[in-house]
């Protein structure tokens, strides 16, 4: 019999004990609900603060925190530039992300797009993101991204700081996910420093970054295709063989746009150019073939556009970087040409001579032999002479 009786108290009294533990924190937690309702806008940071100090406050002060940001939700219309709903709105933060109390994330992001103030936004952006890598938040932090990306299209102000701070956790959270959000971002018009973070949070994506920047090149949008070859050349994320490649694939995409529509190769000139000084930096000799077309096209275009010497003199520094035979046959020939005009009307730019004669000694290939000797027969001035000397005296034999 008392055997019996005591297999019933016991799990009587243990039954009774969780019921007084459930019924003695509900009115804790509502006590503080109600003290936090009734008082004013002012005070109400002080009633959470004044929680966070009760001896039970591990039992309940998560959620007492997420009613206040409830609180805030629904009233951020009517006070989003209000100096306590600020405050309040930060203590509510600070304490949801020092207690981890991750059901409020749903909140925390609704606040978030409501909100106006740019220090309650990151504050929340702080919180959510020390709840860890969720899949929800990631989204709809990429979401925002782009939504930000077409405000900014259409002309509309653009909250830097709050903007700023959401790239920061993207790059942190390394989320292959984010490339198209934050790639989208750096062609969108951003200023010069946020172009910067922008392109410090992709690099630190996890993933292939040169595949992604290959296929950026590949698309159909000549700004994009530009902006990846600045970010693949502009970093540390890919060696110097990865950055040759996507240069050469570059200049590939960019002639080959000039050859499929010649009346709109103008949008891919700057590809062009960009890769062009890529290759010549890395004296990347894969690509000289594609370097002489674009030598000759840039050649071209500088016949009926003076201005474009400059791009003229890059393409011939290109060639003499490369050093391949073929290189140095074209750069002779154009070295020929030139001689033949200044011979017969005492006309010549000494800019490209020079460039030229410079070349031609870089790809120490005695092909140009001939070419430069000529050099010596005609009226050119001293430094040009001089530089032919040096050149001819860097030919291999």
């Amino acid at each position: 019999m008392k055997s019996l009786l005591k297999n019933f108290l016991i799990p009587a009294l243990l039954l009774f004990t969780a019921s007084f533990a459930v019924f003695s924190q509900e009115p804790i937690l509502l006590s503080y609900q109600r003290n936090f309702v009734r008082a004013s806008l002012a005070m109400k940071p002080g009633i959470l603060l004044d929680a966070a100090t009760d001896r039970s406050s591990g039992e309940f002060i998560g959620a007492l925190y997420e009613f206040a940001m409830k609180f805030v939700l629904d009233n951020s219309t009517l006070f989003w530039n209000d100096a306590d709903m600020i405050a309040l709105t930060g203590v509510a933060a600070r304490g949801l992300r020092t207690t981890g109390y991750r059901d409020s994330a749903d909140t925390l992001w609704k606040v978030f797009l409501v909100f106006q103030d740019p220090y309650s936004k990151v504050e929340i952006l702080e919180t959510l993101k020390s709840f860890g890598k969720d899949p929800q938040f990631i989204f709809n932090l990429n979401q925002f991204i782009l939504a930000q990306n077409n405000f900014l299209k259409l002309g509309y102000q653009i909250d830097y700081t709050t903007f700023s701070a959401c790239v920061s956790v993207l790059g942190s959270f390394r989320d292959v996910s984010s490339y198209n959000p934050l790639f989208n971002a750096y062609t969108a018009g951003y200023p010069q420093n946020i172009n910067l973070e922008i392109q410090k949070a992709l690099e630190s994506l996890d993933g292939n970054y040169r595949l992604f920047l290959n296929d950026m090149i590949r698309g159909d949008s000549p700004a994009d295709r530009l902006a990846a070859l600045k970010l693949g050349t502009q970093t540390n994320r890919l060696n110097s063989s990865e950055q040759g490649d996507l240069a050469q694939l570059a200049l590939q995409t960019g002639l080959d746009s000039v050859q499929r529509d010649p009346q709109s190769y103008t949008l891919n000139d700057s590809l062009r150019y960009e890769a062009i000084l890529v290759l010549t930096r890395l004296k990347w000799t894969r690509a000289s073939p594609l370097a002489i077309r674009h030598f000759y096209l840039v050649q071209s275009d500088f016949e009926d556009d003076p201005a474009l010497k400059p791009r003229f003199l890059e393409a011939i520094a290109c060639l003499g970087a490369m050093g391949t035979l073929e290189c140095a046959q074209a750069l002779a020939l154009q070295l020929g040409y030139y001689n033949s005009r200044t011979e017969y009307s005492g006309e010549y730019d000494n800019d490209i001579i020079m460039t030229l004669i410079t070349a031609l000694g870089d790809t120490g290939d005695k092909s140009a032999f001939d070419y430069l000797l000529y050099v010596s027969y005609l009226n050119y001035p001293e430094q040009i002479q001089n530089a032919a000397r040096d050149a001819l005296n860097r030919l291999r034999w």
